[in-house]
């Protein structure tokens, strides 16, 4: 029977209007020192979800990455940020991963002016 294999999923809360945040880019780096390489790049669904793992078991492997959430746009369509400079526009997370069998999933619930994160289930 083949190991189990880790994979990472996401998705997006828009806790200013309490629905699911669809249409916003997400962008997956593998951090090794001060190297990133992208390896992934995703939008969320109507659900604030992607339709796929953003790393699947196939491409999983254990280390350190960082999710980019590019919600600027996302909050001007809403109309939740205005002006040319954004307070939040991309919206970086660093973690790691240590267990080569975990789902792990990160999500993030977002505010025009805040936002927070935590490893779910």
């Amino acid at each position: 029977m083949p190991e189990p294999k880790g994979y990472l999923t996401t998705h997006i809360l828009d806790t200013a209007q309490g629905i699911p945040a669809a249409g916003i880019t997400i962008l997956l780096y593998r951090v090794s020192g001060n190297s990133h390489s992208k390896i992934a790049e995703t939008v969320t669904n109507a659900d604030g979800r992607t339709d796929s793992p953003i790393l699947g078991a196939a491409e999983f492997k254990t280390g350190t990455y960082e999710l980019i959430f590019q919600v600027g746009p996302y909050l001007r369509a809403a109309g939740l940020a205005q002006g040319e400079t954004l307070f939040l526009d991309d919206i970086p997370i660093r973690f790691g991963m240590d267990d080569p069998a975990a789902h792990y999933h990160v999500p993030l619930l977002l505010s025009p002016y805040g936002y927070s994160t935590y490893r779910g289930s």
